[in-house]
């Protein structure tokens, strides 16, 4: 029976290693290829310039703000979610955005805030002016936060009804209140969704591309925007390549730390 399941995991093994492997390795090697097809280091010299180090900490601030407000938006939601009788007619009407392809999304959310859209409707229907909040950062954290908000709850929730429901009523029978629940008994057993959710959020957060093309235009320029730009406008590969290592060390380091947090929470 054991060799049996050592075979079982040969079609897996066989994943990992054309499919996550092979492609690391080679971003990692072509990271080290200049234009002339040579072994350079100026692609990592290049990167600590200024002008990509302010470009990698404005994605981890534009990360950081649209996992922030997911966060403050789902958990509520997903508390209220857990404390209604259908909650499974709840968590669909969450789920089904999530079904629609992201680019028709955004495509519907450049009808609803351009000059003619439906934003400014609303604005002149209460007789206030019109602003152009297409092609600006706000647009852009604001169509990022609802895109993510459901990747935010789903996992929050979870958390949250998996809680025993006679920890809470044990809570309260010893004459704790609402708040004092919430806080020694929800919010500690609910800390491995929030720190699934920060994942889920944070780290694509760090490489969105089409959203900045489509809602922000050149306002917002992350690194994966950088690394759109380097492959296929100028195409220089091996700086591309490098923006991208860079890219997957700093998900690498999120989910590092998120993890730490769980153990020392654990202790």
């Amino acid at each position: 029976m054991r060799e049996a399941k050592k075979y079982f995991l040969i079609p897996y093994l066989i994943w990992i290693i054309f499919f996550i492997i092979l492609p690391l390795v080679s971003i990692f090697y072509s990271s080290f290829i200049g234009l002339d097809g040579k072994f350079t280091l100026e692609n990592y010299a290049g990167f600590f310039t200024g002008t990509y180090l302010q470009m990698t900490l404005t994605s981890f601030l534009y990360a950081f703000i649209i996992t922030f407000f997911c966060l403050v938006i789902s958990y509520p939601v997903a508390l209220a979610i857990r404390n209604t009788r259908n909650k499974q007619f709840w968590l669909l009407l969450i789920i089904l955005p999530t079904w629609i392809n992201l680019l028709l999304k955004t495509y519907a959310f450049i009808g609803i805030l351009s000059k003619e859209g439906t934003f400014n409707d609303i604005l002149s229907f209460l007789h206030l002016p019109h602003t152009q909040l297409l092609f600006t950062s706000t647009a852009f954290i604001i169509v990022s936060i609802y895109i993510y908000i459901p990747f935010m709850i789903l996992p929050i929730f979870n958390s949250m009804d998996a809680i025993p429901e006679n920890l809470i009523q044990a809570s309260r029978d010893l004459g704790a209140d609402r708040w004092t629940t919430f806080r020694k008994v929800i919010m500690p057993l609910s800390w491995e969704g929030v720190k699934t959710g920060i994942q889920i959020t944070f780290i694509p957060a760090l490489s969105l591309f089409m959203i900045t093309r489509l809602i922000a235009g050149n306002k917002v320029v992350n690194l994966g925007t950088a690394i759109e730009e380097q492959f296929l406008v100028t195409q220089n590969y091996g700086m591309g390549s490098t923006i991208a290592v860079f890219l997957i060390l700093s998900m690498a380091l999120v989910m590092i730390l998120t993890k730490q947090r769980e153990s020392e929470g654990r202790s």
